[in-house]
């Protein structure tokens, strides 16, 4: 299924901007942005401010999917020992 670019506001610094993002994209913002107890508005400036050299909802879909892939990562490390124990185990 195809999801919907749509377009949404946000304040930065005390003014308006749109930006256009696919559900999957604003949601999974939205839950980094509850899990550090800040607004997407906060999130959405630190990625601005990091100057990525895109526009605004590029830069904020490469945040989501850098995000996304740092979490895999560290829950493959910390699934690591455990798999290597029970490899171990059969040798």
């Amino acid at each position: 299924m195809k999801s919907a670019i749509i377009k949404r506001s946000v304040s930065l610094a005390g003014h308006k901007t749109s930006i256009s993002l696919e559900d999957a994209f604003w949601n999974y913002l939205k839950e980094i942005a509850e899990s550090r107890g800040v607004s997407v508005s906060v999130i959405v400036a630190e990625i601005q401010a990091q100057d990525r050299q895109t526009n605004l909802s590029s830069a904020i879909r490469l945040f989501v999917l850098e995000h996304a892939r740092a979490r895999c990562e560290a829950a493959e490390h910390r699934a690591a020992p455990a798999s290597e124990t029970r490899l171990a185990a059969n040798l």
